[in-house]
């Protein structure tokens, strides 16, 4: 996908403000990075694990909202998301893929990693999503 891409949607403004963009979409396929920013850190000076939790989830819901469709929008709703911390970033720009393995109609589960751009695992996660209706 390329940033011409008509079926890579405009970013929530929560995502917008965090710098994350989205880098791959397709179907049961999602990917947004984001370059580490200093507003991003905690107290230890590495980025907050919830700005990883927030890119897990986000790329775990949009793995299974792909329509093929740019008129055809499909929304998610997070009903359980499960972050396991790894390590910490080795490089400068954060990676988080999510992939549908599973459920039906409604109701869908997924996989998620993330990590940075030198292959850094950082976290995985799992999480089950409801398409609203």
């Amino acid at each position: 996908m390329t940033d011409h891409d008509p079926l890579l949607e405009p970013l929530s403004p929560a995502m917008a403000h965090l710098g994350v963009e989205m880098t791959a979409w397709s179907t049961d396929f999602a990917r947004f990075e984001a370059d580490i920013a200093p507003f991003m850190a905690n107290r230890s000076g590495i980025p907050h694990g919830g700005i990883y939790a927030a890119m897990l989830d986000t790329a775990m819901g949009y793995s299974g909202a792909y329509t093929g469709d740019a008129q055809d929008l499909r929304m998610t709703l997070t009903l359980s998301l499960t972050v396991n911390y790894l390590s910490r970033p080795k490089g400068a720009r954060l990676i988080a893929e999510g992939r549908r393995v599973g459920g039906g109609a409604k109701t869908f589960f997924t996989e998620g990693r993330l990590l940075d751009e030198t292959g850094e695992w950082i976290a995985t996660g799992v999480g089950t999503f409801k398409v609203r209706s």
